[in-house]
């Protein structure tokens, strides 16, 4: 009993000796430094500045050649050839197609056989004025005599006289049984085969000179007490990438009924691998330009329909990401232009901004 007792007494005494271990710890353990808290994140800021932001708007423009000819033919009749492909460049007075020449062919051959038998006559007139004016003079015939031979010769004169000229335009004719190239240019679409019966309102196909182009815009009258020469327009693709930059040089001193927009043009000088006859293409009118706030669209989030940045603020020697509303305008380059919400000097953060929340701490890395 005495061995169990001191047994007893022996774990009591080392329990007591831990928990005095135990406390002399806790007193050595280093308290948390003062003023600890969470460490700011490192971010990319970009300065708030003002850039001189074109006030524009943008609208559908028609690329135009200032020499366009849609080909009709002036007589009618069967196409018997067509000599050219969509898209061949041709030259001026370049045969494109013939028409079936043959009934004006024989049109010709018999003017020209009545051309020859008025021809006949008036020489044979010629010869016998000419004995009849010999005779009068001799005093062989009479002045009645002589003036009717007179008469017939001025007669038969005229007769060949006219039907010369007919046959002369009948001849003139046959050329527009072959369809020429007017210019220089390059064929359009040939809607037209060989075979077919054409008309002079038969479109056969279109020649179009691929220089000198111009762009066709049409501004509403809303409008119309902006609009005035030299202003500048700027020609974009479907991808918003820049075309050509032109100026206005022509301002229509009437409004389209039909579209209720007014006229205006643009000369165009870009190579055919850029622009062509009858391009669609935007056509962006600067009306002014002013000077405004822009951010980096990377600076830019959208959260329910609304665009925000982060703005990095420093209080109490501290910085933070402050989350603000922006109203944006329109694009220069890689920014946007701020209508509202920025002013100039403002820290916009533009990295890890997908990682932000708003009054997040932040660190602006050096040299941003």
């Amino acid at each position: 009993m005495r061995i169990s007792a001191l047994k007893r007494n022996l774990g009591f005494i080392c329990l007591v000796a831990v928990c005095f271990a135990a406390a002399g710890c806790e007193k050595k353990a280093a308290p948390p430094p003062a003023g600890a808290g969470m460490q700011g994140m490192p971010v990319q800021t970009a300065t708030v500045t003002l850039s001189p932001v074109p006030q524009s708007s943008e609208y559908v423009a028609t690329i135009k050649s200032r020499r366009s000819a849609t080909l009709q033919p002036q007589v009618d009749g069967r196409l018997t050839e067509i000599r050219v492909h969509s898209g061949d460049h041709v030259k001026a007075g370049q045969e494109l197609m013939d028409i079936d020449p043959l009934h004006q062919q024989a049109t010709v051959d018999a003017a020209r056989a009545t051309e020859r038998q008025k021809k006949a006559l008036y020489d044979y007139n010629t010869l016998e004025i000419d004995r009849q004016r010999k005779l009068f003079e001799a005093g062989i015939i009479s002045k009645d005599v002589y003036e009717q031979a007179q008469q017939a010769y001025d007669n038969t004169k005229a007769d060949y006289q006219s039907t010369a000229a007919l046959t002369k335009t009948a001849d003139e004719q046959l050329a527009y049984y072959i369809i020429r190239a007017p210019y220089d240019g390059v064929v359009g679409d040939i809607p037209v085969h060989v075979g077919d019966y054409v008309s002079s309102s038969t479109m056969l196909t279109t020649v179009d000179e691929n220089k000198d182009l111009e762009a066709y815009v049409y501004v509403p009258t809303e409008r119309a007490n902006q609009v005035r020469m030299g202003l500048a327009v700027e020609l974009l693709d479907t991808n918003d990438k820049l075309l050509e930059k032109s100026n206005i040089d022509f301002v229509s001193p009437q409004v389209d009924s039909a579209l209720q927009g007014i006229l205006v043009k643009a000369p165009v000088h870009a190579t055919p691998e850029i622009l062509r006859n009858a391009q669609l293409v935007k056509a962006r009118v600067i009306w002014s330009t002013t000077p405004m706030a822009v951010v980096p669209v990377l600076a830019v989030s959208r959260q329910g329909g609304q665009s925000f940045v982060f703005v990095a603020r420093q209080q109490n020697g501290r910085w933070s990401a402050q989350q603000t509303a922006v109203t944006l305008g329109d694009t220069v380059g890689n920014d946007y232009s701020v209508t509202a919400g920025l002013s100039p000097g403002d820290k916009v953060v533009v990295s890890s901004t997908q990682f932000l929340v708003n009054g997040m701490p932040v660190m602006p890395l050096p040299g941003a």
